[in-house]
């Protein structure tokens, strides 16, 4: 496995992860992880993560900038790596 695909598998099972702990923060009234550090989390690599978090946690579905940003992040994401796939191609 290379480093990249290490670092995209770490950081996504940990944004996962880092979803679940705020939903159950949420659920037991207790200091919770900004939304700022949720979102950032899925734009350093970890939106798979977040996305499955927000699915299997039923976590940030109703706040817009995670219902649309997250699937967003994804795409962009995507498109990138689909960018570079064919750039490094040739």
């Amino acid at each position: 496995m290379n480093i990249t695909l290490a670092y995209l598998l770490a950081i996504n099972v940990a944004t996962f992860l880092v979803y679940g702990i705020d939903k159950l923060k949420a659920k037991r009234a207790k200091w919770r992880i900004p939304e700022a550090t949720l979102l950032l989390l899925a734009a350093a690599g970890g939106s798979i993560g977040a996305w499955l978090g927000m699915k299997v946690w039923h976590h940030k579905t109703l706040h817009m900038k995670f219902r649309y940003g997250v699937p967003l992040i994804l795409l962009l994401q995507i498109a990138l790596i689909a960018y570079l796939h064919i750039s490094l191609a040739d």
